[in-house]
Formats: structure tokens, sequence, C-alpha cells
């Protein structure tokens, strides 16, 4: 296992850990930091293991962040359908 798949297993791990802790704001500070450290983190793994390794841990990523993501997708829907007007 590389070392860019090691660091994602501990990113992974922490994320795992962190959403157990109970906290005020619904976990946002958390996830703000767990996302600034996976995304250089999630290029560092598709410049070592390549573009099919990188969509795994991407999606992986995205499984534990999904409440996030879920507010992006919304978000972007909006703009879209904004710019039709």
């Amino acid at each position: 296992m590389t070392f860019s798949l090691t660091l994602a297993f501990v990113w992974a791990l922490a994320a795992n850990l962190l959403a157990m802790v109970p906290s005020r704001d619904n976990h946002w500070t958390r996830a703000y930091v767990l996302i600034a450290i996976g995304i250089p983190l999630l290029g560092y793994v598709v410049y070592e293991n390549g573009p099919w390794i990188g969509l795994v841990v991407l999606a992986a990523g995205m499984s534990v962040l999904r409440w996030p993501v879920r507010y992006l997708w919304r978000w972007i829907r909006r703009q879209s359908g904004r710019s039709k007007l």
C-alpha cells in the first residue's frame, strides 16, 4: 500500500472518530477541516495511484461527508435554475 493510501485510510478513520464525538454545530467545523485536508490528499492519491483509485477514494470521502455533498448539489441545482431565467 502506498503512502498516499495510508494517509487516506488515516483520514477516513479520523473522520469516523470525529463523527462519534458530540458537537454543538452539527459537525460543520469538523467537516470543513476534513474537506480542507481531504482535497489535497485526494490529489496526492491520484498522483501516486492513478485516477481509478482516486475515484474510489473520492467515493469513500463523499460517503463520509454526505451532507456537505448534498448541500453542494442543491446549491448547484439552484444556481443552474436561476441562470435559465
